[in-house]
């Protein structure tokens, strides 16, 4: 089994990665367009998960929900899915690595208990992990295949 300084610098990059995840899942900024591309040249539009916002030329920023979940396309349904269950498995993944650590002696104290749940936790992660990496990846593939179909009216 790795030393308690191992496993403490292993969680706290999971943790690290967590938290970008979150911001990630939560951010406004996965689409946006070019300003020479807007209606209004001095503007430009950004879409995320959950809401869209337009900013002006004066730094205002006009933010707006998506008011139909369902409505939405297929793809960006399966990934606000897929950045979901992430954070869910991250969220398991981090309790399961804190019970499972060396230096904790929260809950259990037989050894061979603690690494069956520092290693789930660490297969945990790695799925979320990769549950996120297939949603950003095809968030992505959608916009670039939007961005040069000449016949898409959203935004490029």
């Amino acid at each position: 089994m790795a030393s308690s300084s191992l496993q403490i610098w292993a969680l706290v990059l999971a943790l690290a990665g967590f938290t970008l995840l979150l911001v990630a899942t939560t951010s406004n900024r996965w689409k946006i367009s070019e300003p020479e591309a807007a209606v209004v040249p001095a503007d430009w539009v950004s879409e995320g998960l959950w809401m869209e916002c337009t900013v002006t030329a004066f730094g205002s920023i006009q933010c707006k929900r998506f008011l139909y979940m369902l409505n939405s396309d297929t793809y960006i349904q399966a990934c606000r899915a897929l950045m979901i269950s992430s954070i869910v498995l991250g969220f398991i993944a981090t309790v399961l690595s804190l019970l499972g650590l060396k230096c904790t002696s929260i809950g259990l104290r037989d050894e061979d208990t603690k690494v069956k749940f520092a290693v789930t936790g660490g297969f945990l992660y790695i799925f979320g992990g990769l549950c996120s990496m297939v949603a950003v990846s095809w968030y992505a593939a959608m916009i670039t295949a939007q961005f040069f179909d000449t016949l898409y009216a959203g935004t490029k």
